[in-house]
């Protein structure tokens, strides 16, 4: 990078020849003026007042302009002869802490580099130095014609300078604030800190001029002979007074949307929020299956045929109960102890070895006769209670 001025640090009786280079560059798009009726271009041109002639840069110097209008001309020599120790001098004065520099005082920014091998060990403490006491240097230096102040502090490696305006050149702000007495909501406040907790942080480095770009692609398509289209502009509101807790809201509500649509594609599945489904039902008929298989695998039918004796009763109004035949029960309770007898088979069967097929037939076997014997007995005492309930009012009618 070139430099653009040659001087020395001042620190203290330590000197440290630098050289001073601009640390940011412009990237605007710049226009030039032209002739709407033919395309040419417009310049400017140097014109002596006096005898109306263009002058070169050679024949140009400077000169203050008094209050009744005299020209004073000054020189450059008249400059250089000035009792100025800043000339070519950065002299610090201070050292104080980042936070009393007021940001509106900022200006251009410089890199300051050592200049020569003589300057690398002071330039080194002086960064050092600043690094540890976490302080910024407070200094004057004169550039183009004018004693300016400047902040040191440490950028990486490297000490960078920056511009700042003397204090009486920063305008107070007055009649900036709204008129009048404004009065703020606590609920208003609490949707701008969620609005501001919504949108988070940024990184600086991905931030970009769109305006620049948009200019770029213009000039782009006009240089090819495209059409451009105009874009549709933006609903800014125009203005007009709105709903601030609704605006606040709808901010809020479109900050996360926003942030849940980058965040989509992360391994954090974005927005955090599971995806709910619906439980499908399930059909009777298999709820049937699951059942039956479930009686199977313990082998018994006890469970079954007490459901099935469930079914079959009843209240009557006086709030006794009522059993109905037990026949239709037995019917029932045989089909599922064979029921028991496939299933257990088949999982014997899986098993793999004759030997277990053979166990698995005399499970089966037994099962069935004891599932036949519990339902004979279901018949015995179910025939029995009936007879006794008929043989009941046969004795009345004998004793009356």
């Amino acid at each position: 990078m070139r430099s653009i001025w040659n001087g020395a640090i001042s620190f203290g009786l330590v000197s440290i020849p630098v050289k001073l280079v601009n640390a940011t560059e412009n990237h605007s798009i710049s226009f030039r003026q032209i002739h709407l009726a033919d395309g040419g271009r417009i310049r400017y041109r140097k014109v002596c007042e006096l005898d109306e002639e263009e002058v070169s840069g050679g024949e140009i110097g400077k000169a203050y302009e008094d209050a009744d209008g005299t020209m004073i001309p000054i020189t450059d020599d008249d400059l250089a002869q000035l009792p100025l120790p800043t000339a070519k001098t950065i002299e610090i004065v201070a050292f104080v802490p980042a936070d009393r520099i007021d940001p509106l005082q900022m200006d251009a920014a410089y890199y300051l580099s050592a200049n020569g091998v003589p300057a690398a060990k002071p330039y080194t403490l002086l960064r050092e130095a600043l690094k540890r006491s976490d302080r910024v240097a407070v200094a004057k230096y004169a550039l183009r014609g004018r004693e300016r102040l400047g902040m040191l502090r440490v950028v990486d490696d490297v000490i960078a300078m920056h511009g700042l305006l003397w204090p009486d050149e920063i305008r107070a702000p007055e009649d900036a604030a709204p008129d009048g007495d404004v009065t703020v909501r606590d609920a208003e406040l609490d949707l701008a800190d969620a609005l501001m907790d919504t949108l988070g942080e940024v990184d600086m480095d991905s931030l970009h001029d769109d305006y620049r770009e948009a200019v770029e692609e213009l000039v782009a398509a006009k240089a090819a002979g495209e059409i451009v289209l105009p874009a549709e502009p933006e609903d800014t509101g125009d203005g007009k007074v709105i709903d601030l807790i609704a605006a606040l809201e709808n901010s809020v509500r479109a900050a996360r949307k926003s942030r849940n649509v980058e965040g989509a594609g992360d391994g954090d599945g974005g927005s955090g929020m599971a995806d709910v489904h619906p439980i499908k039902k399930t059909s009777s008929k298999t709820s049937g299956k699951t059942a039956r298989t479930t009686g199977a695998e313990q082998t018994t039918g006890t469970a079954k045929s007490t459901g099935t004796a469930k079914k079959t009763t009843h209240r009557t109004p006086t709030g006794k109960t009522v059993t109905r035949s037990g026949s239709s029960t037995a019917k029932k309770s045989a089909p599922k102890s064979t029921g028991a007898k496939k299933s257990t088979s088949t999982t014997k069967k899986s098993a793999g070895s004759t030997g277990s097929r053979t166990a698995a037939k005399k499970t089966a076997k037994t099962a069935t006769k004891t599932a036949t014997k519990t339902a004979t007995k279901k018949r015995t005492s179910s025939s029995g209670g009936t007879t006794a309930k008929k043989t009941a009012p046969s004795r009345k009618r004998t004793s009356a």
